[in-house]
């Protein structure tokens, strides 16, 4: 989940590929949905995909029109740390962005041990002009937690959590009409990709001068 305008997170489940993503013999990246059992849902947003993306990776102000994320914070490029809170409760956790496409797709991990859970997003263009956003989040309990969650029904929870945290930022980017703000930059395998390769650093000591 979130950047904003230079700052950006995401990460990888094993070399070179994302969650929901695998690579083709030319090394190309083909999206293809989470395994196992998943949560998925989509909205419909009137606006279209560049500025539903746009708005979607300013993660710092989904506090705005969520219900459960209290903030966000930028830690590295691809990392951020977000607080959820229901009442007076509150629980703090990293999120690694693995894969970013602008205006098409996003792919994220938590790095907290247990539970751990990993996600994408997708944006597509809808005849009308619109955005249909489909979310897709995957939990995964370990030990005792995963006997406590499938016995309460916590796939259902998260689905429904997850419908209207969708329905929240639909009200909020068309009540807006245009984005916030905007990052514009691809992530591959968790790195940010620039478009000119940094140059080699020297290895010869740089002592101040003046």
């Amino acid at each position: 989940m979130v950047h904003e305008n230079d700052a950006h997170q995401a990460v990888p489940n094993a070399p070179g590929t994302a969650p929901g993503m695998r690579t083709d013999a030319d090394g190309a990246a083909r999206r293809r949905r989470l395994r196992e059992r998943h949560v998925e849902e989509t909205v419909e947003v009137a606006v279209p995909v560049r500025t539903a993306y746009n708005q979607w990776t300013q993660f710092k102000t989904f506090p705005r029109f969520s219900t459960v994320v209290r903030g966000v914070e930028q830690i590295r490029p691809t990392v951020t740390a977000w607080t959820i809170g229901y009442g007076p409760l509150r629980h703090r956790f990293a999120v690694e962005i693995v894969e970013q496409d602008p205006d098409a797709y996003l792919a994220w991990r938590g790095l907290e041990q247990n539970p751990s859970h990993q996600g994408e997003v997708e944006f597509r263009p809808t005849g009308a002009g619109g955005t249909a956003i489909t979310v897709r989040m995957l939990l995964q309990p370990r030990g005792a937690a995963r006997i406590l969650t499938r016995s309460s029904g916590a796939a259902r929870l998260t689905a429904r959590l997850v419908r209207g945290e969708l329905m929240n930022f639909k009200q909020f980017i068309e009540g807006l009409g245009q984005e916030g703000g905007a990052w514009r930059g691809t992530i591959r395998n968790g790195r940010v990709q620039h478009d000119h390769p940094e140059p080699p650093r020297s290895r010869v000591a740089q002592w101040p001068v003046g």
